[in-house]
């Protein structure tokens, strides 16, 4: 496995829809396996294949940070098929460095989409799963989470990137 680089905010492919997994083959298990390592080192609780440059519709989640291997989710072309309530909560982006705020989001979902040997499975999250599959799901439509927030806040924050950053454009 390998380490691959995080896009940050700016970045072109994370503003795009991600591209169907046309199947899983050796080539999405080994991005997977690569999505999860790079997830581990960040640290980080979930990561889509668009925040490592890659066009692809995947995403990893595991609450735990890779302390109980049973909590680890691998799903391509996962989508919401059930969504039940609201919460509003803090939330973080591992493409949005030292960027924190509160976002709504659904409070329990069901998530279907293919594991690693190509079966379709549903996986239900309630709170912070619920949440980390939403966000990483909006990753793979091109949506960061700080498109959810005012425009008061996204000037806020876009400001501070700015100001943070060595060059580019930002937002």
């Amino acid at each position: 496995m390998a380490l691959r680089d995080i896009r940050i905010i700016g970045d072109p492919i994370l503003t795009k829809r991600a591209e169907p997994v046309a199947a899983v083959d050796e080539e999405i298990v080994r991005l997977a396996r690569d999505m999860v390592d790079t997830m581990y080192a960040a640290p980080g609780i979930g990561l889509a294949a668009p925040q490592v440059g890659v066009s692809k519709r995947l995403i990893v989640v595991d609450l735990s940070v890779g302390q109980n291997k049973d909590d680890l989710i691998v799903l391509a072309d996962p989508e919401v098929i059930r969504q039940e309530g609201e919460a509003t909560c803090e939330e973080g982006c591992l493409s949005v460095p030292d960027i924190r705020e509160k976002v709504s989001r659904p409070s329990r979902v069901t998530v279907r989409g293919l594991d690693l040997e190509g079966r379709t499975v549903e996986v239900e999250g309630e709170d912070l799963l619920a949440r980390a599959l939403c966000h990483e799901i909006d990753h793979l439509d091109g949506i960061l989470f700080v498109e959810k927030l005012s425009p008061l806040k996204r000037k806020l924050i876009r400001k501070k990137l700015k100001k943070n950053a060595a060059s580019g454009p930002i937002l």
